[in-house]
């Protein structure tokens, strides 16, 4: 016998028992009655028993009813524990979190937050896929990401969090080595670090001046790497000049490890820096959580 089948209708056979009505059942389960009627038929079909005794004025369990109800109590017991389980799993946000991130801004910028977060949410996974690479969301199964740049229409949910700018920067060690450039165009005389990934190449610098005339030098590569912690890193060990937002290399900044450098000029580009996350269907408790506290403490401002 398939009984394992009917687990449902012996669900509902139990509201039905318990309020003494089809109607009542119906009510607890947003059923149409004639719905509940037809699975208590069907569990008699089953079981090739009468369970219940119909009349126009009220509904009676039968012997072979009351024998069912006491045999399959544990059943309710279960399916109570199991409505428990289910409101503590929706009510405590758990499980794998995934936060998709470049490198040194996860580094500089991420990182630091998910140390107070995972203190906050302890039954909360972290899983951190740390690229300079575009990573695509759902194939990657990325719940919320930080990305840099203009956002192509999507169903993706946004916030913008800041601009990524660029200067330029060495170290004392290198400047002291090999001279302070007086212009852009003397950085074809000096070792450059430049960012590549395979979706860019930053070895075209433009810069602006205070007084509005705007240079564009390729420069020629001493180091190139897809990972931007590495460059910075090179950078202060004095191996040449790196073209980096300054609110990622604060740390070097402070301690002197890097100056900056072209201090009259600036940098025409300012690329939006976005927090995204796929959209609320189907997004569990612990990644609407994530979402919610990033979105409000990862605020960059301008330096």
């Amino acid at each position: 016998m398939t009984l394992h089948k009917q687990l449902e209708n012996l669900y509902l056979f139990h509201l039905v028992a318990v309020s003494g009505s089809f109607q009542g059942a119906a009510d607890k389960v947003s059923l149409p009655r004639s719905s509940v009627s037809k699975r208590i038929s069907k569990l008699e079909q089953t079981l090739n028993v009468r369970l219940l005794e119909r009349s126009t004025r009220k509904l009676s369990l039968t012997q072979s009813g009351h024998e069912l109800l006491k045999s399959t109590e544990q059943l309710q017991n279960v399916l109570r524990n199991t409505e428990t389980l289910s409101d503590q799993v929706q009510s405590l946000p758990q499980g794998k979190v995934k936060i998709g991130c470049s490198t040194l801004m996860a580094n500089r910028l991420l990182i630091p937050h998910l140390n107070e977060l995972s203190q906050i949410y302890p039954d909360i996974c972290f899983d951190l896929n740390l690229s300079d690479e575009v990573v695509d969301l759902i194939d990657n199964q990325v719940d919320i990401a930080i990305r840099i740049g203009h956002l192509p229409d999507s169903s993706l949910l946004a916030r913008k969090i800041g601009e990524k700018t660029f200067g330029w920067f060495a170290s004392p060690q290198y400047l002291a080595q090999n001279g302070n450039p007086d212009s852009p165009q003397s950085l074809l005389n000096h070792r450059c670090l430049v960012f590549k990934n395979k979706a860019t190449t930053l070895d075209t610098w433009i810069f602006v001046h205070s007084q509005g005339k705007v240079s564009s030098i390729k420069v020629k590569p001493a180091m190139i790497s897809d990972d931007a912690r590495a460059l910075v890193q090179l950078a202060t060990l004095g191996q040449g000049i790196i073209m980096v937002d300054p609110r990622f290399i604060e740390q070097e900044l402070n301690s002197s490890e890097l100056v900056p450098i072209f201090t009259d000029y600036t940098h025409p580009d300012k690329q939006p820096i976005h927090l995204v996350c796929l959209g609320k269907k189907g997004r569990s408790l612990a990644v609407t959580c994530v979402w919610e506290a990033l979105s409000e403490n990862l605020l960059l401002t301008k330096t």
